[in-house]
């Protein structure tokens, strides 16, 4: 995921504002940068709100961690444990519940293209970026007969959510969950809805490039969000394109940040489930919805599949509109989002 520039306007119609910009950031959260900014009379009431969105990060960070477990947190990682080979149901709690429930929904709406079971194959391309990216001499990529041997186990239909108990089991001992499409954008959505319960106005979060903005400048104009150029190499421009939205979410997917090199070829991390490998069709898709989390999985999905297919799938949610990139360089747009 790409960390998207925010470009705001402090400027009002009469040429001031009341209300005063505050920006702070945090590093500590699913692996990537948070910027949060907001309007407040004073930095102090600027900072009440921040440190109640960095408690939020930091419970669904623990909730959605597939790496490390925490006392008292039954998580993700939690579940993928085994125990003499085998998973066990785990009872966890009620927003883990609605968590992969939702990632069972966006599993259909994408038609298996974003999906959680995929931890398996995505582990292996993991452990061989992590080693490329170490050791960049011995950089080499899995056999595709070790990837299929873990596509074995991908079936989402082995995730068992037992709702009423608030319990999930693996019932394949092979098994394992991968959030990484959605949790960051879930997140978002879910410190967003907080914010509005609380009647805040003239917010942006923006975890790890999953933007969604809350209100409108004290101006009364919506917020300017600029998407990185994938191109920064040979181009100048540090955009593709500005976009003015109100309550909306941004979520963008590109293939030149997270990835490592073999024999000359770069490798990204965002993995077509139909083919096992790195998505080559893009490498910049951008989404811009009303629900973030929705968003982060739509625009994993539309990475993986062409143009026209991606318009299918935008065509099942209101409102939801993409830019693609394509690799020579080509932008192709949505009518709503021209």
């Amino acid at each position: 995921m790409l960390i998207v520039a925010i470009l705001l306007s402090l400027t009002s119609c009469g040429g001031r504002v009341s209300l005063q910009k505050f920006t702070d950031y945090s590093f500590e959260y699913f692996d990537t940068v948070t910027t949060f900014v907001g309007y407040e009379n004073e930095k102090e009431e600027f900072d009440l709100v921040f440190d109640k969105v960095k408690l939020l990060m930091s419970y669904y960070h623990k909730l959605f961690d597939i790496y490390h477990t925490y006392e008292g947190v039954n998580n993700l990682a939690t579940i993928n444990s085994l125990q003499d080979g085998k998973h066990k149901e785990v009872k966890v709690e009620k927003e883990l519940i609605d968590f992969m429930l939702f990632a069972k929904e966006m599993y259909m709406l994408t038609n298996g293209k974003t999906n959680v079971a995929m931890g398996s194959v995505l582990s292996i391309w993991h452990n061989y970026r992590t080693e490329g990216a170490d050791n960049p001499d011995a950089a080499k990529i899995p056999s595709m007969d070790e990837l299929k041997a873990a596509a074995e186990h991908t079936n989402i239909e082995n995730v068992i959510i037992d709702a009423p108990k608030s319990t999930v089991f693996l019932s394949d001992p092979k098994m394992k969950l991968d959030v990484g499409a959605l949790a960051k954008g879930y997140a978002v959505e879910k410190i967003y809805q907080y914010l509005k319960e609380q009647n805040l106005s003239g917010y942006i979060i923006n975890i790890g490039g999953n933007i969604k903005t809350l209100g409108t400048h004290p101006n009364k104009k919506e917020f300017a969000v600029g998407i990185e150029n994938p191109d920064l190499q040979d181009s100048e421009n540090p955009y593709i394109e500005t976009l003015n939205i109100k309550n909306t979410s941004v979520v963008t997917s590109g293939n030149y940040q997270r990835y490592y090199t073999v024999n000359g070829k770069n490798y990204h991390h965002i993995i077509d489930p139909s083919t096992l490998m790195p998505s080559e069709y893009f490498t910049l898709v951008s989404v811009m919805c009303e629900d973030s989390g929705v968003g982060d999985a739509l625009s994993t999905a539309l990475f993986c599949m062409d143009i026209e297919s991606g318009k299918k799938l935008l065509s099942k949610v209101d409102n939801a509109e993409a830019i693609w990139v394509t690799m020579d360089g080509k932008k192709h747009k949505t009518d709503g989002f021209k």
